[in-house]
């Protein structure tokens, strides 16, 4: 009778080294980019700020759709929905890679974000039906492996590559691997059915990108300009309005887009909240680390690549470790500590100056790697084994959307800080690093990194009360168990 389920589950660490084959090229492409941006440019004869559209985009794109495609998963299917994505990207990186026109870059860019934003979207939704419960911590942990080891491993590989070869061979270098991915998607994915009743919810979907998209703007466009310029303002009054409206319609619509009763089970949202918390906190760090490296300290940028890799690699050891532990032990202790460890790393970071040693900077990045990954893993569990199957594609989606506004969030607010901190320090507005003025640059840093120590212990002292809070429960049963029995 169960012949399905039965072959669903034989077949569990294929089906995840699907998912995690095209999650990790769809997040790799987020930040592989980068490094090649000044090449791109010269290349297509364009400027510095016009090819920054070719990252904005992408990472705009991918947050517009992917609460869509999560919607869409739930009724239609994961699995169809994770294979159309597959497709669309693989699609996309071909267009990308054989274009000599900026406009068209940006426009294969798109194509390839809506193809990762349905991939990213469905990924955990099918990993926690293939999985059952005592093997999803390990599971989700290896997913959340693979999505930081593609944001982290972006820039050295995109370095290699760029040199070895010439730009176009990042995009390149998708296609063979999304064929074989679909190919295998095809003959090993559970087969896709219908799982929840509704259509689409046009009117929300559409509000949702009037507000992402101009919310990202006037983010970007605030670390140029200044968060008080009025295109900025506007942008971001035009994101809340439309936030606003989105809510109202959401609450009345019999399918909404986005079912805010998800957000009603307490253990959901803090989860999710908390994960938001420790992606601000990450890439307040991420971004600060390079410029540090290679300005103050005046490292290689080979050698800088080769420092940042310390993260990715014990991130690739931990986060599968601590999602195994997650099935063994329960998910809140680890997450506490992997909260505790990084805010504590991030303190650490904020005592660096221009005479720290190598040593002092790799055991401050490999502590903050080690919290992350045990945070992660049993954090992505929490999420998705709080909601029906029935829901899993929307909370999947809702996971991997705070994700990348955790990113953005944190890249705009170590930047704002790091500047703000370095204009008090000269006595003029700076927006770039000023040869001679290490100390303006130390003092700037050390802001941004107390801070996202701060908002990090945030999440922590949270993450403390569920976990304590869950304890009084669980006591609480077993007296009255205990006096029952009496």
């Amino acid at each position: 009778m169960n012949t399905g389920n039965d072959n669903v589950n034989e077949k569990r660490w294929y089906i995840l080294f699907v998912v995690v084959m095209l999650t990790f090229m769809a997040t790799l492409d987020g930040s592989i980019v980068n490094v090649a941006l000044p090449v791109m440019a010269k290349s297509l004869n364009v400027t510095s700020a016009s090819i920054q559209l070719v990252v904005t985009s992408y990472l705009i794109v991918i947050t517009a759709f992917i609460l869509i495609f999560g919607r869409l998963g739930d009724i239609l299917g994961k699995t169809k929905i994770f294979k159309f994505g597959i497709a669309l990207f693989t699609l996309g990186s071909l267009f990308c890679g054989i274009t000599s026109s900026l406009p068209i870059l940006v426009l294969a860019r798109v194509i390839q974000a809506i193809g990762a934003a349905g991939c990213m979207a469905n990924s955990q939704g099918i990993i926690t039906e293939a999985f059952p419960a005592n093997e999803r911590g390990r599971a989700l942990g290896l997913t959340g492996t693979f999505v930081a080891l593609g944001s982290l491993i972006g820039p050295p590989l995109g370095g290699f590559i760029v040199g070895a070869a010439s730009w176009e061979f990042i995009f390149l270098i998708n296609v063979p691997i999304g064929f074989i991915t679909l190919f295998l998607a095809f003959r090993i994915l559970p087969k896709g059915h219908e799982i929840a009743k509704g259509k689409l919810d046009g009117v929300g979907a559409l509000l949702f990108m009037l507000v992402v998209i101009p919310l990202f703007a006037a983010i970007g466009k605030g670390q140029e300009v200044g968060f008080t310029q009025l295109v900025v303002l506007l942008g971001l009054l035009i994101a809340v309005i439309s936030f606003v409206a989105f809510i109202i319609v959401e609450k009345k619509r019999e399918s909404p887009l986005l079912e805010l009763d998800i957000f009603k089970n307490k253990l959901f949202s803090l989860s999710i909240f908390c994960g938001f918390i420790s992606f601000i906190s990450i890439f307040c760090a991420n971004i600060i680390q390079p410029f540090y490296l290679q300005d103050v300290l005046n490292y290689s940028p080979s050698t800088t690549g080769l420092v940042l890799m310390t993260a990715p690699l014990l991130l690739a050891v931990v986060a599968p470790i601590s999602g195994y532990l997650s099935d063994k032990i329960g998910s809140e202790i680890l997450t506490f500590i992997g909260l505790v460890i990084t805010s504590l790393s991030l303190l650490l970071m904020s005592t660096l100056n221009e005479h720290s040693t190598l040593i002092s900077m790799l055991v401050f990045i490999a502590a903050m790697a080690i919290g992350n990954g045990l945070f992660q893993s049993p954090n992505n569990s929490l999420i998705m084994s709080t909601v029906p199957r029935n829901k899993l594609g929307i909370a999947g989606s809702v996971n991997a959307l705070v994700r990348n506004l955790g990113m953005v969030c944190g890249i705009a607010l170590s930047t704002t800080l790091l500047y703000s901190g370095m204009s008090k320090k000269i006595g003029y507005k700076v927006t770039d690093y000023v040869v001679g003025r290490n100390d303006a640059f130390i003092y700037g840093m050390r802001t941004v990194y107390i801070t996202a120590a701060v908002i990090c212990m945030i999440g922590a002292i949270l993450t403390a009360l569920r976990l304590f809070g869950k304890k009084a429960k669980i006591e609480d049963a077993i007296e009255l168990e205990n006096i029952e029995n009496l």
